[in-house]
């Protein structure tokens, strides 16, 4: 299967007061044509980071590209001009951003900001580029779509913006789609059609997708691939079956005990003891030795390497047995 999309060794550092954050610190994936890849694990693990360095978004500065490579369709993007790079955001690879109601401008109607993408990268008329605003509108599941294109953000639910969003993203026909927590502060019910309403747009338009999440529900929803990170780096990587059956590393081993289990109410819900450590302070061995049940003098003073313990299921961990 031809992958349409290869990061190697990815290195997205920041220059801060405290030193050098090391955000995303030699990140390695990829991914294949209408093919859908998560990204999970907790706060500060360096997934929206990873998203952004993708989209080239990363504010430069205090932000660079400390290293690595982010080849799209066999074009190095971290090669590209800014103008080519502005012909390829929004247009072949698009993203929709983690907060619906911070990413839309609140002095615009929904509808220019849509309209906006499209007259960009479409050679339409003012008028066909409104239709196109409204079939978008009516498609990501919005009623009465030639009204509420005159609606400014403020005037809509956080559900109704989040759809706007996917309608921005959708607007030119992507070929890779990056959903940053396209869930977030949603109540369960829009949830679920706002996750409906990907799967059946991929399943039209045949694109690859990227979804960014701390929800392992959510990946099993959507997902064929899933990248488990933390602390900048990539610890379990494998196929939705392999992680949820046969999880190798302990970080992911957590996150799945983590979940809520249906009618366990006498059950305490596990935890993970401890936080996530700063990119600017990260340890010498293993990133998760401090919080691991299995560490031990090994694990602190030399750090894994992604090694593959079975078909396309890989782990950096010492602990684990082949």
């Amino acid at each position: 299967m031809q992958n349409i999309l290869e990061v190697k060794n990815l290195r997205t550092y920041y220059s801060t007061d405290s030193g050098t954050a090391r955000a995303v610190d030699g990140v390695s994936f990829s991914l294949a044509r209408n093919r859908t890849l998560g990204i999970v694990g907790e706060s500060g693990c360096g997934k929206s980071v990873t998203a952004l360095s993708i989209m080239r978004l990363v504010p430069m500065p205090p932000g660079y590209f400390a290293g690595g490579e982010i080849f799209w369709q066999g074009r190095n993007l971290l090669g590209l001009s800014d103008d080519e790079m502005r012909k390829l955001r929004g247009n072949d690879i698009a993203m929709i951003f983690q907060e619906p109601m911070s990413s839309l401008n609140p002095v615009f109607t929904c509808g220019d900001q849509i309209m906006e993408q499209i007259l960009l990268h479409r050679p339409l008329s003012r008028r066909d580029a409104r239709e196109r605003a409204v079939d978008l509108l009516r498609l990501v599941g919005i009623s009465n779509p030639s009204e509420r294109i005159e609606a400014y953000p403020h005037e809509l639910s956080g559900g109704m913006r989040q759809r706007v969003m996917i309608a921005m993203a959708l607007s030119c026909d992507p070929s890779l789609l990056i959903a940053d927590e396209p869930t977030t502060a949603l109540d369960v019910t829009v949830q679920a059609q706002i996750l409906e309403l990907i799967g059946k747009l991929q399943e039209e338009t045949g694109m690859s997708v990227i979804l960014i999440t701390h929800d392992f529900g959510v990946v099993a929803e959507l997902c064929e691939e899933v990248l488990v990170m933390y602390a900048s780096k990539v610890v379990e990587s494998g196929s939705v079956e392999q992680i949820f059956s046969s999880p190798l590393h302990p970080y992911t081993a957590g996150l799945l005990r983590s979940i809520p289990r249906m009618g366990s109410k006498k059950q305490r819900l596990n935890v993970i003891e401890g936080n996530v450590p700063s990119a600017v302070r990260l340890p010498e061995g293993c990133r998760f030795a401090n919080r691991c049940p299995l560490a031990d003098a090994h694990c602190l003073r030399n750090e894994p390497v992604l090694e593959e313990y079975a078909t396309g299921h890989f782990a950096a961990c010492w602990n684990i047995s082949r």
